[in-house]
């Protein structure tokens, strides 16, 4: 995959990221009480459940990254960022429980993420050949 074919995609896959991402988190109280349920621990749950927060942020990173170097518009480069940042401060805290929090606080950036990837990729996106910001650098 070339470069302008992951610029292109970039929102696609920050949209699959963040929705997979708010999946994952609205369907975690649900298995572990199922778990927890069958098998008579709240304890019991698979390490590697915890570490999809991190892969979810590291795709999303990575998505923004090349979403905010095509977007027209400068407000969507900080909204992107700014969401992304709150995101990955929730899951720390989550993760080290500094601070106590709602569950429910992570569903807010990470819908914020869907609707202004969606957003990007329909109003605020250069053209698929030619990127309008390359061409404003060059004029």
């Amino acid at each position: 995959m070339n470069t302008l074919q992951l610029r292109s995609k970039s929102d696609l896959i920050g949209v699959f990221s963040s929705t997979l991402c708010l999946a994952h988190c609205l369907a975690t109280p649900l298995l572990f009480m199922a778990q927890a349920r069958i098998m008579e621990s709240a304890e019991a749950h698979p390490k590697w459940w915890g570490f999809l927060d991190m892969v979810f942020l590291g795709v999303s990173f990575i998505a923004i990254w090349w979403s905010v170097k095509t977007t027209t518009k400068k407000w969507m480069k900080n909204a992107l960022w700014m969401c992304w940042t709150v995101l990955t401060l929730v899951i720390l805290n989550e993760k080290m429980s500094l601070v106590p929090l709602a569950e429910q606080a992570i569903y807010v950036p990470s819908a914020a993420l869907i609707f202004l990837h969606l957003y990007n990729r329909k109003y605020c996106n250069c053209g698929e050949t030619v990127c309008c910001a390359d061409e404003k650098l060059n004029a």
